[in-house]
């Protein structure tokens, strides 16, 4: 079944967004490599696609888990998480209906 990790950032997290990116963009390679991600990007905290240092004020993921407890534990173990830069995380069930 597929899942919405819903995160939202602390303030002033671009620091340590970017400094565990590297970690955090090669957990989302693996789920990628297996056909599981269906998509998975950053909120940027101003209206761009490059917003500085304005930074992003989240971020979500959407891939398959075999259950909610799984995708909760995957999301618990994410770098991002790790360093600080999440305030929140949400994990929901999620119906692709389109496209």
């Amino acid at each position: 079944m597929l899942y919405a990790i819903i995160a939202t950032d602390v303030e002033n997290s671009l620091e340590n967004r970017m400094s565990s990116r590297p970690a955090h963009l090669a957990r989302l390679e693996q789920l990628k490599t297996e056909g599981r991600l269906i998509l998975a990007g950053p909120h940027p905290a101003i209206d761009s696609n490059d917003p500085g240092s304005a930074g992003f004020s989240g971020s979500l993921i959407v891939a398959e888990f075999d259950s909610l407890t799984a995708a909760q534990d995957w999301a618990n173990a994410d770098p991002f998480k790790a360093a600080g830069v999440y305030s929140s995380v949400l994990v929901k069930p999620f119906k692709l209906v389109l496209p």
